[in-house]
């Protein structure tokens, strides 16, 4: 039985992490003349994807390596250099010395949210009018047009943002794309990345005139396929703690690891 513990902290905060920074690379290869950058520093894997990028933070800050001033001072340096603030994305297994590091050098937290996981297997079928696949290259544009008609229906002014990060994240290696279908007509996206047998589940949503129809358990269920059949033995989906997002997870079997907290530096 796994259990929630350190030694499952890192491998899911490694997972994250390093689809973070493939992100950054993904970005890299479409444009090469953008400022993306990364690098991994006091075991912490440190992402720069532009100064209101969601990508711009670390993951595992203090998991790898005991954090000290010294790691933060070279962190925050390389975040300064491109004007940008600093995020940490931060586990309770850190332990208590590190959180008191954090707020002696100015940070607070702005955000919480649930890291939950399950052991991978394979999944029954779902209801025959709904399908899921894999995009291939040449459906790049119609996933991304899903996703960013879900993601922006409550915020249009997004939609040009939204659609280059789904450029980007449909490029991104180690990561396929997934389309829900209702009889034919899409109406819900995802994707999956895969690290070191962690599959992570992450940017799934649904157009609005289609929702509370099935489509999210159906991307779970298949991308939960998708991952036995490549090797992962454990799934990870992370989302604001208490939301609806944490509720529907955990109606599908997904169990809260442990809850983040993400911390900007406020000097």
């Amino acid at each position: 039985m796994q259990v929630s513990d350190l030694a499952l902290a890192k491998r899911l905060e490694r997972a994250e992490g390093h689809a973070c920074m493939q992100f950054a690379m993904a970005r890299r290869r479409l444009f090469p003349n953008c400022v993306a950058e990364w690098m991994e520093y006091g075991g912490a894997y440190v992402a720069f994807d532009g100064v209101d990028s969601p990508i711009t933070q670390t993951f595992g800050l203090g998991l790898f390596e005991e954090l000290s001033s010294a790691t933060l001072d070279s962190i925050e340096q390389f975040f300064h250099e491109r004007s940008a603030p600093v995020y940490h994305e931060v586990s309770p297994l850190v332990g208590v010395p590190a959180l008191q590091l954090l707020c002696e050098r100015g940070y607070r937290p702005v955000e919480v949210s649930s890291v939950m996981y399950q052991p991978v297997h394979v999944p029954p079928s779902g209801p025959p009018e709904i399908t899921v696949r894999v995009t291939g290259p040449d459906e790049a544009q119609v996933w991304n047009d899903i996703s960013i008609r879900a993601w922006s229906h409550d915020h249009p002014e997004l939609a040009g943002f939204l659609g280059e990060m789904g450029a980007v994240w449909a490029a991104r290696q180690y990561s396929p794309c997934f389309l829900a279908e209702i009889d034919g007509v899409p109406g819900a996206s995802a994707s999956l990345f895969a690290f070191e047998g962690v599959a992570v589940f992450a940017g799934a949503a649904t157009v609005a005139e289609m929702r509370r129809r099935g489509l999210q358990s159906a991307l779970i269920r298949e991308r939960m396929r998708y991952a036995s059949e490549h090797g992962c033995d454990l799934a990870v989906m992370i989302a604001e703690a208490g939301s609806e997002s944490q509720r529907n997870a955990e109606r599908r079997g997904f169990r809260i690891a442990y809850t983040r907290t993400k911390w900007r530096l406020f000097r």
